[in-house]
């Protein structure tokens, strides 16, 4: 929780353009606790949160599907800034789902590919394409095209996990930003800063 105020400025200045004034007041507080026998420190959290399995609004949606296309964009950017895709310099290491990604080309097939994962959650299926943009786009096309969407039903996923739409576009923001943070950080390692575009202000 040390990490969310400075987490949360950057995330806002990101999404808004805004800046937040460092004596605007910002409280933290845990709004729901969930028991997972996830390694969190190794995947998304399994929690679905409550203000998830509400209806969606038509402006709401909107607002939404903007930042999630926003932020496939950037992942895009961050990724073309990048020298070479195929250098890294971070050790290998073996997870409870393979091997984690270590170069950026293989962080950007694995962000993109969990795709129609995600939207498979929810009854929907799709082929994934090679470009996460358009593939993002694809994704909300798909779900767009099923009736009363915006109702936002809950399913049983797998592995015992729920999932709502709102909740798919909450993931999409969540895991696009926690692998551009690694593939920034390594590719500022190697590159420096000046080299990099940085359109999620990382730092």
């Amino acid at each position: 929780m040390g990490k969310l105020k400075e987490e949360i400025q950057r995330y806002v200045l990101w999404a808004t353009g805004n800046t937040l004034e460092e004596s605007e007041p910002l409280e933290i507080y845990v709004v729901q606790r969930k028991i997972s026998d996830l390694q969190i420190c190794d995947a998304d959290s399994d929690i679905i949160f409550e203000t998830e399995k509400l209806p969606l609004s038509k402006k709401e949606y909107v607002r939404l599907k903007t930042l999630v296309i926003k932020s496939a964009g950037d992942f895009e950017e961050l990724y073309v800034s990048i020298p070479d895709k195929n250098r890294t310099t971070l050790e290998e290491r073996q997870t409870f789902y393979g091997y984690v990604p270590r170069t950026a080309y293989e962080m950007y097939q694995h962000t993109n590919n969990v795709t129609n994962y995600y939207i498979g959650e929810i009854g929907i299926q799709m082929d994934n394409l090679p470009n996460i943009v358009e593939n993002r786009i694809s994704a909300l096309e798909h779900i767009e095209s099923t009736p009363h969407f915006l109702e936002n039903a809950t399913y049983d996923g797998s592995y015992g996990e729920q999932w709502s739409f709102k909740k798919v576009l909450r993931r999409f923001v969540w895991h696009d930003r926690i692998h551009a943070k690694a593939m920034y950080r390594m590719a500022v390692n190697i590159w420096g800063k000046q080299d990099i575009n940085n359109p999620y202000f990382f730092d």
